[in-house]
Formats: structure tokens, C-alpha cells, sequence
């Protein structure tokens, strides 16, 4: 099947026959490869049936490659074993960490921008796209403190590409959320990062905290992208060419075709993008 990736969902089950039955040019689907690690069963076959039509992502929360112990061999090896299966077009992970001294937090956890970090986290994503034997993408994590930094994040990432081979995800609501929580300058982040390195962009919704005298944005995923977070796309897409986007949402799950506008819309800007390089090239 050839298919161009454009801007795709992240796939919910609840809307299984209409991601089935959609056909809209450049949609992909991202799946969280922990739900599926399964040998056979209805959920894969549902995966199966997906990846008949549609490109498929795999979008990995539980590496924990910012552990100072190695990825888990099991996981590793049941996540490969459905990479195998799936031959998903992207694979991606998180900066961030969630395993310590055999516990297991729930949570994509932050860790400080060191030299030893980065060292530990380019080690641990070798040894991932070593067993994959594929080139994984790494999404910016969310800020929601100050913590204490040897690197800048941009040349941070930049650092891990060159010393592991990976991509870079950009999670452009990451950027905007980052930059209203912890006092960073979001379009000069957008502007600095290494084009050639972005494999996969993301967009999703955000909402300010319940406790009001916090002042954070949360990393919700469950609100329309914001106009701002659009605004940075455009910028970003404008400057590096167009990336498959992915517009995100796991909570207040809206009608399918709801989410199809929202998906459309970052279609627009990359097909936006698209008849400007091939007006240069004309």
C-alpha cells in the first residue's frame, strides 16, 4: 500500500468503524504499542484490519529511557515483536523516565538536562533501535518546574541525535505549554531546532489547572488545539517543510467527525506548505 502520511489521529476504539471507513488523503492512525502487547486476540486483529488501510504509528509511553537502569528486556521484546507485525511507519518514545528500583510510576517523569542523563538516555535508545532495528523518534517532554539544567533543551536534543541516530518528535503543545509554565520563549524553540531531525509533529489541547493560584498549563489532550499551538505548527511547518502531524486527544472524546475537522486542519497546513515548495521548484 503507498500511502503518503499527512496528518493522522491517535486511534480510539470507540470510533474503530468510522477510522475504518474514513479514506481521507495522507490519514495515518497512532496506537500506544502498551495496549497491544499481546500475542493474537481481537485487539490486534482491530490493528490488523486498521493497517489494511491506513499507515500506523507506534507511539511507545513506558520505555522509560531516562532510567538509569536499561530498557525492560520483556517490554523490549514485545514491543518489537509488534513492530514486527504491524511494520508501523513511524516508531516513537518520550524524554522522560518511569521505572526506579523495580517500581513503575504511571507517569512520564521529567529528568535534569545533564551530561550523565544524556549519556544514560542515548545508551538506553540505542539499545531500543538496536532491537527494533529501526530509528525511533524523541518527543520534548512538558515542563511544569524548573529543575536544574547543564543543557538547553534544544541542544539537548540535538546531542542525542547525534550520539544515537534517532529523530526527534516535536510536540508543538509541549513547546507552548513548556514555554507558560517554566519562562522559555516558544517561537525561538520552534525556530532553533534541527529541521533535518524531525521525523513526526504533534498538536493536542491543553487546559490551565484546576487550582488556579498554580498559574500551569496542563497537558491535557482533552480540549480542541489551541489557536496559539496552531499559530506555532504554521511557524515550524513554514520553516522545515511539512512533517506528519498528528493531532492528539485522549479525553472528552469529541464525534468522530469532530476530530476529522481537527485532523483537516492540520492537513491544510501541510498541503499549504506543499503548494508553496512546489511553487519554488516550478
Amino acid at each position: 500500500m503507498t500511502h503518503t502520511l499527512g496528518a493522522g489521529l491517535g486511534f480510539k476504539p470507540e470510533f474503530a468503524e468510522d477510522a475504518l471507513a474514513a479514506r481521507d488523503p495522507g490519514l495515518w492512525f497512532e496506537v500506544h504499542p502498551e495496549n497491544y502487547l499481546v500475542a493474537g486476540g481481537p485487539r490486534l486483529a482491530l490493528l490488523e484490519a486498521l493497517r489494511a488501510t491506513h499507515p500506523l504509528s507506534l507511539h511507545g509511553v513506558s520505555m522509560s529511557l531516562g532510567s538509569a537502569a536499561p530498557p525492560d528486556a520483556d517490554h523490549l521484546r514485545r514491543f518489537a515483536a509488534l513492530a514486527d507485525r504491524l511494520q508501523p511507519a513511524l516508531i516513537s518514545e518520550h524524554l522522560a523516565w518511569s521505572r526506579f528500583g523495580g517500581a513503575y510510576a504511571p507517569d512520564l517523569l521529567p529528568l535534569p538536562r545533564t551530561t550523565e542523563a544524556l549519556r544514560q538516555v542515548a545508551a538506553n535508545l540505542s539499545r531500543m533501535q538496536d532491537a527494533l532495528q529501526r530509528r525511533v523518534a524523541i518527543e520534548n517532554p512538558t515542563h511544569y518546574l524548573t529543575l536544574s539544567h547543564e543543557w538547553g533543551e534544544v541542544d539537548f536534543l540535538h546531542e542525542l541525535v547525534r550520539r544515537s541516530g534517532c529523530g526527534l518528535l516535536v510536540d508543538v503543545n509541549n513547546v507552548f505549554v513548556s514555554a507558560s509554565n517554566v519562562g522559555v520563549d516558544a517561537a525561538a524553540w520552534i525556530d532553533a531546532i534541527d529541521g533535518d531531525a524531525v521525523m513526526e509533529i504533534h498538536v493536542a489541547g491543553h487546559r490551565v489547572d484546576a487550582d488556579a493560584t498554580t498559574g500551569l498549563l496542563i497537558d491535557s489532550h482533552d480540549a480542541a488545539v489551541a489557536t496559539p499551538v496552531w499559530d506555532l505548527l504554521e511557524r515550524l511547518t513554514a520553516r522545515i517543510g511539512p512533517r506528519p502531524t498528528l493531532v492528539e486527544r485522549d479525553g472528552n472524546l469529541p464525534p468522530f467527525a469532530e476530530l476529522s475537522a481537527e485532523r483537516g486542519r492540520a492537513q491544510s497546513v501541510l498541503d499549504a506548505e506543499t503548494r508553496a515548495l512546489q511553487e519554488e521548484l516550478a
